[in-house]
């Protein structure tokens, strides 16, 4: 398949300590990148495009969806409305294309960017919304961060913010699975800084031991926060980590929708088949900050995002439905619109919520009926907020 040799990095030559032969780019050529379509929405072969035009337009839609919440939550945030957010701008192929490939009933252990594959799962906007408010109707009661979302549901496993963590859950996840004999794939999300953590060897050596049915996706999108992927790691690509754990690995343009597809699709079906679990390298780039606590200015300069700005996975998309007549200018401008309206509506029905979870809500989901002294406690910090409105409302501030 076409290579895009500026997603490539640059070798680097050092000894490897080993008597086998290796040179600069080894690897690049050994996990070349897959590729379908290219930035200007063409395809190279058209067996490889293997997703119907309906299905397309509708991620399609999704990841509009996508891109206009991030940059409404990131707007919420600098207004003070909201904490926190972490989005995924530029990163959007990669998700969507990954999550759409699974089964149903397979379950998502996410990273802290896939908010788009539990949309996918049935999230409703609102009640996402309202886990980064943290009131009245937050699923979780007020006990996440914001965009720590989870949604049993729709089979999406809770965030959580320490990276890597999810990668021994899905192996426990795909172990369990084979014992009952149920016919369930985990999918794994993680960063390319995740590849540096424990839980990575941890995760990745048991399932290749055991050849587990688990599909491992790395988002390479460039930076582990503000540490760029040459200073935490030497090798030369992702996908090369499989070799090490004996399974399979693939690397693949993250900002292809399709191409993502496919190999996600391959590698679910290989695990299936008994062929154990596969590592999917997603070389794509992480076009905003880590989060809205962080300016990525003070770390890599505006010039180096303006490549990967032109291989924005929207546009991507957006032109191969063009050429294959399945989305003209009004039809784009009015999905653009209608994801608007949506995005609206929710954030209205969130804001409009009571600002906090009842009360009751602190002593419930620890046991399945409240302990004596739970309801004692219970009983006391009512009686302090009907005495003190200071301890009802935290905020309050005597004239």
């Amino acid at each position: 398949m076409p290579r895009a040799q500026s997603l490539e990095p640059t070798p680097r030559r050092r000894s490897r300590g080993t008597d086998r032969e290796w040179a600069p780019g080894r690897f690049l050529e050994e996990f070349p990148l897959y590729r379908v379509v290219d930035e200007q929405g063409q395809v190279a072969d058209e067996a490889e495009l293997t997703i119907p035009d309906a299905e397309l337009l509708r991620l399609y839609r999704w990841m509009v969806l996508g891109r206009q919440l991030d940059e409404r939550m990131i707007t919420l945030q600098r207004q003070g409305r909201i904490g926190f957010y972490i989005g995924s701008i530029g990163e959007e192929a990669t998700i969507f294309g990954s999550a759409a490939a699974m089964a149903e009933q397979d379950w998502i252990f996410p990273s802290y960017r896939e908010h788009g594959a539990a949309f996918l799962r049935g999230l409703p906007l609102e009640t996402f919304m309202c886990g980064l408010f943290g009131n009245a109707g937050d699923a979780v009661k007020g006990r996440q961060m914001p965009c720590h979302e989870s949604w049993a549901p729709g089979r999406f496993v809770s965030i959580s913010s320490p990276i890597a963590t999810g990668m021994t859950q899905a192996v426990g996840a795909a172990w369990a699975a084979r014992i009952k004999k149920a016919d369930m794939v985990p999918l794994s999300y993680f960063g390319d800084g995740s590849t540096s953590a424990n839980d990575f060897h941890t995760g990745l050596n048991f399932a290749a031991v055991e050849r587990l049915p688990v599909v491992f996706v790395c988002r390479n999108n460039g930076w582990a926060i503000s540490v760029p992927r040459e200073k935490q790691t030497a090798s030369e690509t992702i996908a090369q980590k499989a070799i090490g754990y004996g399974m399979r690995g693939e690397r693949v343009d993250g900002n292809d929708l399709v191409a993502v597809w496919n190999a996600t699709r391959r590698a679910r079906a290989r695990a299936v088949a008994g062929e154990g679990p596969t590592l999917i390298e997603c070389v794509t780039y992480r076009m905003e900050g880590h989060s809205t606590s962080d300016d990525p200015r003070a770390y890599r300069s505006a010039e180096s995002v303006e490549p990967w700005k032109r291989r924005d996975p929207l546009l991507r998309v957006q032109r191969l439905l063009a050429r294959r007549g399945a989305l003209d200018a009004p039809a784009d401008a009015a999905l653009l619109e209608a994801v608007r309206a949506e995005i609206l509506a929710a954030l209205r029905a969130a804001e409009a919520l009571p600002a906090k979870p009842p009360v009751e809500s602190l002593f419930e989901d620890v046991y399945a009926e409240p302990l004596r002294q739970q309801r004692e406690q219970l009983d006391e910090l009512r009686a302090a907020m009907a005495a003190d409105p200071r301890v009802a409302n935290p905020r309050h501030v005597d004239p």
